[in-house]
């Protein structure tokens, strides 16, 4: 009797946790193809293209974002173009009202081409020669930097693909920590244990097998919740850094790359960085808990 009611106990905070990544799909509106076209006069919220060609002639609401493949604009979009891996050619008269970020493909910008943000561009030369090649190259260097440097890179491109996608939401969240930073520590404090705890459990029930799509789904919703809270503390830190260099207006995808240099630096520390990354980590799952990923100020808020 024990077991049955711990089993179902499980099963609504899982549903739960994967409840509250709902209504960030439900603000959001996506485009996910292979090969997609904006016609001229065709409206979209957001593009996502993995290997595919993307054409826009009309408009994009947020974002464009390619991992490989082609994006070649000719249009308008509302916020970011983010492309890894890919060629990214802007014709004349294309308008582009956020940054555009090109990480190991190609950039072409046409004279008549309006990039009002910002514009960040690393060449496939640029990442393999002078990162890795240089780093590997050194003798003895410590297996430990070279992780942390291999995850640096990786958490580089889950901020560019978080922040062009979800700017609005990555604000919000943000916001929330500096209005009720304790609340948002022990919030997150007792979701870890929480999860934890329904982690170890389900471990424990996949000796009975039913315990199995639990435990998937709870892996599943602990690594949206640890991403989407650590680009919000990092679009937070680079948003508060460079306000205090006298920028006014910082954009969700510069502000957190801003940020997760400035983090990143601080995770290189030995013992400083370990403990820095927990506390972010707490922050993080308090501010995601609380704001139901950037859709609401405080979800615990009575009305």
């Amino acid at each position: 009797m024990i077991q049955k009611k711990n089993l179902a106990s499980l099963t609504v905070l899982t549903l739960l946790t994967l409840g509250m990544i709902a209504p960030l799909g439900a603000q959001q509106s996506f485009t996910v193809q292979k090969d997609i076209t904006v016609a001229a006069g065709e409206v979209q919220d957001n593009v996502i293209s993995i290997g595919g060609n993307v054409v826009v002639e009309g408009q994009v609401i947020e974002s464009v974002v390619a991992i490989g493949g082609t994006i070649l604009v000719s249009g308008e979009v509302g916020d970011a173009v983010v492309g890894i891996g890919s060629r990214i050619t802007l014709k004349p008269g294309a308008i582009i009202k956020g940054d555009v970020v090109s990480l190991g493909g190609i950039l072409e910008k046409e004279p008549g081409c309006i990039i009002r943000g910002d514009t960040v561009y690393f060449k496939p030369s640029e990442i393999g020669g002078r990162l890795f090649k240089g780093i590997f190259a050194l003798p003895l260097f410590p297996i430990f930097f070279i992780i942390k440097l291999i995850g640096a890179f990786l958490m580089l491109l889950v901020t560019l693909v978080i922040a062009g996608l979800f700017p609005r939401q990555i604000v919000r969240a943000s916001g929330e920590v500096r209005a009720s930073f304790w609340p948002v520590f022990w919030t997150g404090l007792l979701s870890i244990i929480i999860f934890a705890g329904a982690a170890i459990f389900s471990a424990l029930l996949c000796f009975v097998l039913i315990g199995i799509p639990i435990l998937i789904a709870l892996i599943w919703a602990g690594i949206a919740i640890k991403l989407f809270g650590r680009v919000v503390l990092f679009f937070f830190f680079g948003e508060s850094l460079l306000k205090a260099f006298g920028a006014k207006n910082a954009s969700a995808i510069g502000a957190s790359l801003t940020g997760l240099v400035l983090v990143s630096l601080i995770d290189f520390i030995p013992f400083v960085g370990f403990l820095f990354s927990v506390v972010l980590n707490i922050i993080g799952w308090g501010v995601v808990i609380r704001t139901r990923f950037g859709t609401t100020e405080n979800w615990f808020r009575k009305k």
